[in-house]
């Protein structure tokens, strides 16, 4: 038994596994083959329905049926991995060509899923059947074993276009991922024909034709200039904008209605567009847009913006551009697997593939249906020859015994056994030599075919055959017979799928929109205890301000132009801009914090809130566990662009326990966990720079911590519940900085 036991590294063995794993998602799952720009799963299925036969010309057949035979036959990898990419290939707003006619719910432009397979129908297009699956029967790419070693799939389809770049690709594999934008038929079939008169075309060269992605949404491509080091690299970023035009609407009022959109916006993108839309107008980012409206239907996108009288239109498309998804960027990142390992490719070497793929399937192709010939013209040439001798073939096939031995004689010339009427017939017997294909084709040959007519059709049909041989050979034999075929071919394609461009190719300036500078006026700031934030008029507030002060837990007023300091125990400070904090009525709930700042309340307590204004016009001070204490002026948080900064200098595994304003305070009180309370001056504490540590407030017993801190005004009482019972702060004995303080009696 123990003669049985591999022993092997643990690393070694993961290491192995893992790059096993990785190389079938790569190869096998998720990137596309350069030569027919197909993932297996899509060409699977592709093949699967050729094979049960859904052609165009023939009724739909139910998805469900189509997913389990190619499950069961050729991926097994579960029906929804199946379906997905079936669905995908149906969708027009997806692939530039769809090469499966979907019948039924196929999902929407605005990212609305398909129906369950059960309910829906397909077929292939006729570009699918024609263009990527024609010849399957001429022996122009290899078969191999499906997984099981039951059934034979084709290695590659015979794509006669370059799918990789007419339907783009897109795909995560294991460390890597490729995503390859749609393009233009017309327009790849223009650049393949170019490359082929000419193998040194330059990348500049074959951009003359394909003059950039050709999206099916449409849409604008505004970086022309860029996409010369796209191609040549095979990576890149192309910006991609929404098309918008302005109407005239009722009234006088215009609309900007928005017709096309960006690619990498489809299916949700719409709608967070139209919530990022309704954002920029709740946060008072425009005032421009007075109602926004998706009347996109089957016949395309459409959404549109109602527009005050006075808008600025330029301003705000440039701050639709900016700020929204109508204008995104599409990351081209060109990988394929070629040669059975993944590569990234430029635009010329993915042409470059497809045309030697097209030169060997042209050249399979022509081998097969030479051999055909061949073996149609030694039938012909038997047939004429034998239409000389019918009368002795005749007299073979009464004399002879069975068919063996007529055709033993037709073929060897073996008369033995054989009743002829002559010795001459005999001698004329033993001179024939058929070929044994030959000999079959007379034994098979219906009497009809030595009507005259018959016996000139069939050497018409030998003349016909023997100009296809020598046709087929030219094509085999020569260069530019085999080119001529594939680009007319080519353009027989392009005459009857090709359309019109979709996607505009331009230069544009980057996007510049002035923001509206919101007016100037107070409001006030309500926050709860559970950190919903909001701001409401100042009038709102007088109208509820006994509500407003029971309910909230910090409020007060502020201007909205200005900004908002958040103090917390982390010794952080943060800023928000009062312009970003949604404005509304008294009993809307408002927004969370964490929504509008850099606070997490998950991780800090808030000690202190308040405007910028008030706060470069304060001092504060600030406390901490560790009984440090110091006085900052409020100059020290003045920050332009950070929204968060570090308020004080914090020792090791301390935190920061008060921080207020103390500007109009007279004395401090310091309260720790055990029970002691220190009273003295506030005048005793330095003011210090944000960075410093500060000194020492009070002297703690070894696992005391300090748990508060009080500011008092002069001739004013102080009291806080203390176990139960109340102390006045204010009647605490005045000690100095950095003493023990006081217990008072229980």
């Amino acid at each position: 038994m123990s003669d049985r036991i591999i022993r092997t590294d643990y690393a070694e063995l993961m290491q192995k596994s893992y790059i096993d794993y990785a190389m079938s998602v790569i190869v096998a799952r998720a990137l596309p083959d350069v030569r027919d720009g197909l993932k297996p799963v899509q060409r699977r299925t592709l093949y699967d329905m050729y094979e049960l036969g859904i052609r165009y010309d023939r009724p739909y057949r139910k998805c469900a049926r189509i997913v389990g035979d190619t499950m069961g036959k050729y991926h097994p990898h579960g029906d929804s991995s199946i379906y997905e990419a079936l669905v995908v290939m149906a969708q027009d707003f997806k692939k530039g060509q769809i090469l499966v006619d979907g019948h039924g719910n196929f999902g929407s432009i605005e990212g609305d899923g398909a129906a369950a397979m059960r309910y829906t129908e397909a077929r292939l297009t006729k570009l699918a059947q024609e263009v990527y699956l024609g010849d399957l029967d001429k022996n122009v790419v290899d078969f191999l074993p499906n997984f099981d070693e039951t059934e034979r799939e084709p290695e590659v389809l015979p794509a006669r276009v370059p799918n990789l770049l007419l339907n783009g690709a897109d795909g995560i594999a294991v460390g890597m991922a490729t995503s390859i934008p749609p393009h233009n038929l017309g327009e790849v079939v223009d650049a393949v024909k170019a490359y082929m008169k000419d193998p040194q075309i330059s990348i500049k060269g074959l951009l003359r034709y394909i003059k950039g992605p050709d999206f099916p949404t449409g849409g604008i491509v505004v970086n022309r200039d860029e996409l010369l080091k796209i191609y040549e690299t095979g990576v890149g970023k192309i910006r991609v904008r929404g098309k918008v035009m302005e109407e005239k609407g009722k009234g006088g009022r215009r609309h900007l209605v928005i017709t096309e959109i960006p690619y990498p916006m489809l299916g949700a993108g719409i709608g967070k567009f139209l919530n990022d839309v309704a954002a920029l107008v709740e946060a008072r980012k425009t005032t421009d847009i007075t109602d926004i409206s998706n009347q996109s239907s089957k016949e395309g996108i459409r959404i549109v913006l109602e527009l005050r009288k006075d808008a600025n239109v330029e301003n705000l498309i440039n701050m639709l551009y900016k700020k929204t998804r109508l204008e995104d960027t599409f990351g081209v990142n060109m990988l394929a697997v070629a040669d059975g390992r993944p590569e990234t490719l430029n635009l010329k070497q993915v042409i470059e593939h497809h045309v030697d793929f097209q030169f060997e399937i042209a050249t399979r192709k022509y081998q097969t249906l030479l051999a055909r010939e061949e073996e149609k013209r030694e039938v012909q040439e038997g047939l004429i020859k034998a239409c000389d001798v019918i009368d002795l073939i005749i007299e073979i096939l009464r004399g002879s015994k069975n068919q063996a031995q007529a055709k033993d004689c037709l073929i060897h010339g073996a008369t033995e056994g054989i009743r002829f009427k002559t010795k001459t017939s005999e001698r004329q017997a033993k001179k024939l030599c058929f070929t044994e294909r030959q000999a079959t084709a007379i034994l098979e040959m219906r009497l009809y075919r030595l009507i005259g007519l018959e016996i000139e059709a069939l050497q018409g049909e030998h003349k016909k055959t023997l100009e296809n041989i020598a046709r087929y050979e030219d094509i085999l034999n020569n260069y530019d017979s085999m080119a001529g075929v594939i680009i007319r071919e080519l353009d027989g394609v392009k005459r009857e799928y090709a359309r019109a461009r979709r996607t505009a190719i331009e230069n544009a300036a980057e996007a510049v929109y002035e923001e509206e500078k919101p007016k100037a006026q107070e409001v006030w700031l309500l926050m709860d205890r559970f950190g919903y934030v909001k701001t409401v008029d100042k009038a709102i507030y007088e109208r509820n301000q006994e509500a407003a002060h029971s309910e909230y837990k910090y409020l007060f007023p502020c201007m909205n132009t200005d900004r908002i300091c958040l103090f917390t125990e982390g010794g952080k400070m943060h800023t928000v801009k009062v312009a970003d904090i949604p404005q509304g009525k008294f009993r809307d709930k408002g927004v969370p914090l964490d929504n509008v700042s850099n606070y997490n309340s998950q991780e800090e307590r808030i000690l202190c809130v308040s405007s910028m204004a008030e706060v470069l016009q304060s001092q504060f001070l600030f406390a901490t566990a560790g009984g440090m204490l110091k006085i900052v002026e409020g100059g020290e948080f003045e920050v332009s662009t950070r929204k968060t900064i570090e308020a004080t200098k914090l020792g090791e595994g301390d935190r920061l326990i008060f921080a207020e304003r103390c500007e109009n305070m007279e004395f401090v009180v310091l309260q720790s966990k055990d029970g002691w309370f220190l009273r003295f001056l506030k005048q005793e504490i330095p003011t210090k720079k944000k960075n410093a540590v500060g000194v020492r407030g009070m002297r703690l017993e070894e696992g005391d911590s300090l748990e508060h801190a009080y500011l008092l005004e002069a001739h004013k009482e102080y009291t806080v519940e203390i176990e139960g019972k109340s102390v006045a702060l204010n009647r605490l004995k005045l000690s100095k900085r950095d003493t023990k303080g006081t217990r008072p009696a229980k």
